[in-house]
């Protein structure tokens, strides 16, 4: 929104300065409002790749177990091998959710320090049941840290911290917060804050233990930070908690379900019903348009959805529904997606 945007345009400040304290303390404070918790919040300048990758880096001390039902899910276990941890895969099928208690069984069988686990997993338009893999977690195994990538679901999907018992959550501004990408946020359970401490080779930007004691005694971060989209975040904060948690996630719910009719209506879901994300909808190409085609001329006309991810291109496209857009705005991108269907003859 142009609200949004301009308040990156405001006179910049000094990060070590008092006024961006209180910028920055603000800040943390409202992002704990939005899910009423007393983990410690975090600001990072990054994208969410990074901070999911510290994750890796401060909360694994020797191994990690990753189940693995999409493009995103994979990236994690090329991270954790890159930083030198030990890995398991647990493989489902690209479109069907982690299962519960398959997680459950293979914790049982082996040692693990911690569990990471897409909740959004964006490359299939899937969410997979958090709740209840953390609950199993919870079950077989509670010293396990649960490390969750809510890169695409946070603020669209529903989640909770302390009620799920997830021990850090990551996710990007660009997606249901509705801001320009640059910054990313954690939220960090004291329990593996404790655990990190303990890890050797945490790194220096994405060291969570130096965030945190840069924020309690100064009310700063270590490094310069992203001064501007701090400015963005901080008022796109106020709009979302005037309008409410609970109705965000209806909105998303409303928006999803108006996508998801159109494409059962022409094509297909992709997903394992059940499933299907509230921020991005998967669409299976029964028709066999050429997708590349649809895309370029639906931005000719001032729209914009993305092919499918991966071994998916062309095979499914995504219809992304999260952020500041309503069911309005859904309303015209599928009516030009008709009239484009239907001139192409496709």
């Amino acid at each position: 929104m142009d609200e949004v945007l301009k308040q990156q345009a405001r006179p910049l400040i000094g990060h070590r300065s008092k006024e961006f304290s209180q910028l920055y303390e603000g800040v943390v404070e409202k992002l704990k409002r939005l899910f009423n918790t007393e983990y410690y919040a975090f600001v990072f300048t990054s994208s969410g790749t990074g901070v999911l990758e510290g994750f890796i880096r401060n909360f694994v001390r020797k191994r990690v177990l990753i189940p693995v039902n999409g493009s995103f899910s994979k990236r994690w276990v090329e991270a954790a091998h890159l930083n030198g941890k030990e890995v398991k895969a647990l493989e489902f099928e690209w479109g069907k959710a982690v299962r519960p208690d398959v997680v459950a069984e293979e914790l049982k069988r082996g040692e693990y320090d911690a569990l990471m686990v897409v909740h959004n997993e964006s490359s299939t338009g899937l969410t997979n049941p958090l709740k209840e893999i953390a609950e199993a977690v919870r079950g077989v195994s509670p010293d396990t840290l649960v490390l969750v990538d809510a890169v695409s679901g946070m603020l669209g999907v529903p989640l909770e911290l302390e009620g799920w018992g997830v021990d850090a959550v990551a996710a990007s501004v660009q997606k249901a917060f509705g801001l320009p990408p640059g910054i990313a946020v954690a939220y960090v359970s004291p329990r593996a804050m404790e655990r990190s401490k303990g890890i050797e080779n945490r790194g220096m930007y994405f060291n969570f233990e130096r965030m945190l004691d840069y924020y309690n005694k100064k009310r700063q971060t270590p490094f310069t930070p992203n001064v501007s989209l701090m400015y963005a975040l901080d008022y796109q904060l106020d709009r979302i908690l005037a309008e409410g948690m609970e109705n965000r996630y209806e909105r998303h719910r409303r928006m999803a379900e108006m996508t998801q009719r159109w494409a059962l209506e022409r094509f297909d879901m992709f997903p394992e019903r059940g499933y299907w994300s509230r921020t991005i909808t998967c669409v299976k190409n029964t028709r066999g348009i050429p997708v590349a085609e649809l895309i370029e001329e639906l931005g000719r006309r001032g729209y914009a959805i993305a092919n499918g991810y991966g071994p998916l291109k062309e095979k499914t496209f995504r219809i992304g529904h999260m952020g500041d857009l309503t069911e309005g705005d859904l309303a015209d991108l599928l009516a030009t997606m008709d009239e484009v269907i239907k001139e192409r003859g496709w």
